[in-house]
């Protein structure tokens, strides 16, 4: 549906980026497609972001946490909030994005045309995401959905679109009917695998596709994937990739068996790329110790205490 009945809310993450937040702001507010609501949540940042944000024309809904939630947080707080609103100005879509994402002029006009044109519902779509000089971001680069038959193949081939198994929060539009369903992302994933997780939940039996005719540009510092050497940071490439393979519903056995193979290959190569190898080895053993003896906490203990912890536990006790 991409009529000027179907609403779609913007859920923008923040964090001391207000340079980049404008610009992702006055490319939310140039779409040929507008958008209906914008919600900025600003996750505890030092700089002016809430203020930037605030002060935009686009005339964000500014939420602002007192703790720094991380991604995962970010996104299940701000997803929260864009849904738990009165039924008239309920989204029919969210369009997921970081402060660094710049979403072309055409962006979301083309995510809407490729669901409105799929022979079927649709779960989520993502955006082609390239670097700032044009190269397709090794960072976003959604799975492909194994075994589809020729027949689905050509559905979405006529829609302009791939039929794939996870995308990114990097420009991602998720139908509201498939948040109120699966629930929200898990916030004590912080960062790292929370949006691999939380498309994976939505499209084990969901249809998602990558529509490459709309286009945003991810402007992070370096080109680079996700097994650039990410530091202590590490700790939560591994942590989440065990709750994921062994906690959540999002993944089949096959594929838990798959991406165990997957993950450990690219962990290695992680490993041997690494600078400061020592940094590393301490944050897969703190990681895996967690991963194996901890589980994730409920998102709604997650974010307790924060403006968002009703519409929060709101939106999860609707979900199966």
């Amino acid at each position: 549906m991409s009529d000027t009945t179907t609403r779609v809310s913007v859920v923008l993450v923040a964090y001391n980026r207000q340079d980049l937040l404008v610009e992702a702001l006055d490319a939310l507010a140039a779409q040929s497609r507008p958008v209906d609501e914008v919600v900025v949540l600003d996750n505890a940042s030092d700089d002016d972001s809430a203020r930037v944000a605030a002060e935009h024309p686009v005339g964000a809904r500014v939420i602002t946490l007192d703790r720094n939630t991380g991604g995962a947080g970010g996104f299940a707080a701000g997803m929260a909030a864009a849904l738990d609103v009165p039924r008239e100005q309920a989204p029919d879509w969210v369009w997921l994005m970081d402060d660094d994402t710049i979403p072309t002029e055409d962006a979301l006009a083309e995510l809407l045309r490729a669901a409105d044109s799929y022979e079927g519902p649709v779960a989520l779509l993502g955006s082609r995401v390239v670097w700032h000089d044009g190269r397709d971001h090794p960072m976003n680069t959604p799975r492909k959905r194994p075994r589809v038959s020729g027949e689905l193949m050509d559905v979405a081939d006529r829609a302009g679109a791939r039929p794939v198994r996870s995308s990114s929060f990097v420009s991602m539009l998720v139908n509201a009917k498939a948040v109120r369903y699966h629930g929200l992302p898990i916030a004590d994933y912080f960062i790292w695998n929370d949006d691999f997780e939380y498309s994976c939940r939505l499209l084990r039996r969901g249809t998602g596709l990558y529509v490459p005719g709309s286009v945003v540009e991810h402007r992070t510092k370096t080109f680079g994937a996700t097994d650039a050497d990410p530091g202590p940071r590490f700790y939560y490439e591994v942590r989440n990739k065990i709750w994921m393979i062994t906690r959540s519903g999002s993944l089949t056995g096959p594929e838990r068996v798959l991406y165990s193979g997957a993950s450990v290959r690219r962990w290695v190569k992680t490993f041997l790329r690494s600078q400061n190898r020592s940094v590393l080895v301490s944050a897969l053993l703190r990681g895996a110790r967690d991963g194996v003896l901890r589980s994730p906490r409920p998102t709604s203990v997650v974010l307790a205490g924060l403006p968002v912890t009703s519409s929060v536990a709101r939106i999860e006790s609707r979900s199966r």
